[in-house]
C-alpha cells in the first residue's frame, strides 16, 4: 500500500476510535466522569463495588473494564486484578484479569503498531545500537516478554509500546504476555487482597511478597545476562 493510501487509512482508523468513544459517551453521558472519578481515587473497594453493582452481568463488564483500562495502559491494573479477587474469589478473579488484560494488551500492541510502527523502524534503522536492539528483540522477543511481564508492577504501557515498535511477532507478543501476566498478575491480586481484607494469618501474603522479590531479583539477573552477551 502507498504511503498516502496508509496514511489516510491511519486517519479514518484515528477517527472511527473516536466515534466510538463519542457513541458510548452519547449511550451513557456519565461513563467516562464517574470511571475517570473512580479511578483518580484509587479505591479499590469502590472499584469492587460497581462493578458488582451490575449483579449477573458483573463478570462481563468487569472483563471489558479491564480489557479497556489494560489497552490504555493507564491506570495500574492492580486496581482491576484486586476488585475481581474481591468479587469472584481469588482464583477466578486471576484467571479473569489475566485474560481480560491479556487481550486488552494485544489491543494495544496492534493499535500502537498500526499507528506508529513505521515511523520508529525508520528512526531505529539510523542507530546501529536500536538496530541491534530491534534484532534482538526478534530473534528473542518471546523470552524478553515473558520475564518482562513475569515482573509484578511493571509499567504495562510501556511493555505495550515497546512490543509494538520491535520486530516481535503478534503471536510471541500475545502468547508470552498470557503466560508472564499469571505470576504479576497473582501476586499483585494476593497482596492486595489480603491487605484490603486485613487477613489473621499473614503467611501467605508474607510468601507471595518473598516469592515477588525473588522473581523481580532473578528477572533483572536473567536481563543483564542476556544483554551482557
Amino acid at each position: 500500500m502507498r504511503p498516502k493510501s496508509m496514511g489516510t487509512v491511519k486517519i479514518i482508523a484515528a477517527a472511527l476510535i473516536v466515534v466510538l468513544f463519542l457513541l458510548i459517551h452519547v449511550l451513557n453521558p456519565q461513563f467516562f466522569p464517574f470511571i475517570l472519578r473512580m479511578l483518580g481515587r484509587g479505591d479499590i473497594l469502590e472499584t469492587a463495588e460497581y462493578i458488582r453493582s451490575f449483579g449477573s452481568w458483573a463478570v462481563f463488564f468487569s472483563f471489558w473494564l479491564t480489557l479497556f483500562v489494560n489497552a490504555l495502559g493507564f491506570p495500574p491494573a492492580i486496581i482491576f486484578s484486586t476488585a475481581n479477587t474481591l468479587i469472584f474469589g481469588i482464583l477466578p478473579g486471576i484467571f479473569l484479569s489475566c485474560v481480560a488484560e491479556t487481550v486488552g494488551v494485544t489491543v494495544s500492541f496492534l493499535l500502537l503498531r498500526f499507528f506508529f510502527h513505521d515511523t520508529a523502524q525508520k528512526l531505529i534503522a539510523k542507530s546501529k545500537f536500536l538496530t541491534n536492539i530491534d534484532h534482538y528483540s526478534g530473534e528473542k522477543g518471546f523470552i524478553v516478554m515473558l520475564i518482562a511481564r513475569m515482573v509484578p508492577y511493571f509499567p504495562s504501557g510501556l511493555l505495550n509500546a515497546v512490543g509494538a515498535v520491535s520486530s516481535m511477532s503478534l503471536r510471541d507478543y500475545a502468547l508470552a504476555s498470557f503466560i508472564g501476566k499469571f505470576p504479576s498478575t497473582g501476586i499483585e491480586a494476593i497482596i492486595g487482597h489480603d491487605a484490603i481484607t486485613m487477613q489473621e494469618d499473614h503467611t501467605r501474603l508474607i510468601a507471595v511478597i518473598i516469592f515477588a522479590l525473588i522473581l523481580i531479583g532473578w528477572a533483572a539477573w536473567y536481563q543483564k545476562k542476556q544483554l551482557s552477551r
